[in-house]
């Protein structure tokens, strides 16, 4: 990598490292510092150079929706990435739950994607879909990416084996987690909504070449430490996604707010994590840092203001979907207006010198 590109990387990285819903993830406070740094440019230098056939995971339903349906965060930056990687010559396919599926075939469709790439998994069946899946093009994957999908939380067990200095802060973690709300996926509320989500992160332990290190079962594997030659990388922004696994439990429930604190980080550890205010904006980071680093960033030019305020308003009307925040069924992405919303991706378009 260059030195202008990886000055250009780091711009992007602070274009995405704002935080409009106060989640609390990235932090001004100089006590907690950025998570995750270079995990961007890494993510992007591996995906640039080994890159040929790309796995994209996403959706998150939101079943209190005003009508009940999947967020407008994750599906837009995951066509987006998914289609400038399918224009850069890479192979790709787009997963989802069968309640997230109208959202992000419609996303796709904006995108230019044909609906070959996706594949919708049924409630109940995502270990059926990873065993079919893997035999049919585990070998032949690259990269497995997970973009605004909610994963598990901790156990006592996942908590043991993450990386970090010391011992656990297990009296916490159980004064905080009970037992009802371990290994179950969370809202930002703290909710519990494993009746509305596919269990699509069995996919990161049950492809050939992404199985974790440790373990029997996706429900006791060490979810730090992998092996295989096949990497992964989770994108995501409240904590409670798949590759949030990367960070330190404690680390993440001091940053949060809230009594839920403590039930919503994710226990399912990617080998990078891109952490940004809104997914959206880390899918689209990914996207122009892979396509700087392999020199064909024009392929970036139709992804315009415009064409993402189209499928914006597409998405909400025909998919439908709603804001994850508002859960209102309304063009905006968690609880910002579109001109807000877009500003990071502006930025970059200028930094590549895009028009737009």
């Amino acid at each position: 990598m260059t030195p202008a590109a990886a000055d250009l990387i780091a711009q992007f990285d602070e274009f995405i490292r704002r935080d409009p819903a106060r989640r609390g993830l990235i932090s001004s406070e100089p006590q907690f510092g950025p998570l995750c740094p270079g995990h961007l440019a890494a993510a992007a230098a591996h995906l640039a150079e080994h890159g040929k056939h790309v796995a994209i995971v996403t959706g998150f339903y939101i079943p209190k929706g005003d009508p009940p349906a999947a967020e407008t965060d994750g599906p837009l930056g995951s066509a987006l990435l998914a289609a400038a990687l399918h224009a850069a010559g890479m192979k790709v396919e787009l997963i989802t739950d069968e309640l997230c599926s109208n959202a992000v075939r419609v996303a796709a469709w904006e995108s230019g994607l044909n609906e070959r790439c996706m594949h919708v998994v049924k409630m109940g069946a995502a270990a059926d879909f990873a065993r079919e899946f893997g035999a049919q093009i585990g070998n032949e994957l690259t990269h497995l990416i997970a973009i605004e999908r909610v994963g598990p939380s901790h156990t006592e067990q996942s908590l043991r084996r993450q990386s970090r200095t010391g011992d656990p802060p297990s009296d916490r973690f159980a004064s905080l987690v009970p037992l009802e709300h371990q290994d179950h996926c969370h809202n930002m509320r703290g909710e519990i909504i494993d009746g509305y989500t596919a269990d699509l992160h069995l996919l990161f332990e049950s492809l050939p070449n992404f199985r974790f290190s440790v373990g029997t079962s996706f429900r006791d594997a060490v979810l730090c430490e992998r092996r295989g030659d096949g990497p992964t990388i989770g994108i995501g922004d409240g904590g409670n996604e798949i590759g949030m696994g990367c960070v330190p439990w404690e680390d993440l429930e001091r940053r949060l707010s809230g009594e839920q604190s403590g039930r919503v980080p994710c226990c399912v550890a990617t080998d990078w994590n891109i952490v940004a205010g809104v997914s959206n904006w880390g899918a689209y980071a990914l996207a122009a840092a892979t396509l700087l680093l392999r020199g064909q960033q024009l392929l970036l030019a139709p992804f315009d203001t415009a064409q993402q305020q189209r499928a914006l308003e597409h998405l909400v009307a025909h998919g439908p979907a709603v804001d994850g925040v508002t859960r209102r069924r309304e063009p905006t992405v968690d609880g910002l207006p579109f001109l807000t919303y877009i500003q990071p991706w502006q930025g970059m378009r200028r930094l590549l010198g895009l028009p737009d």
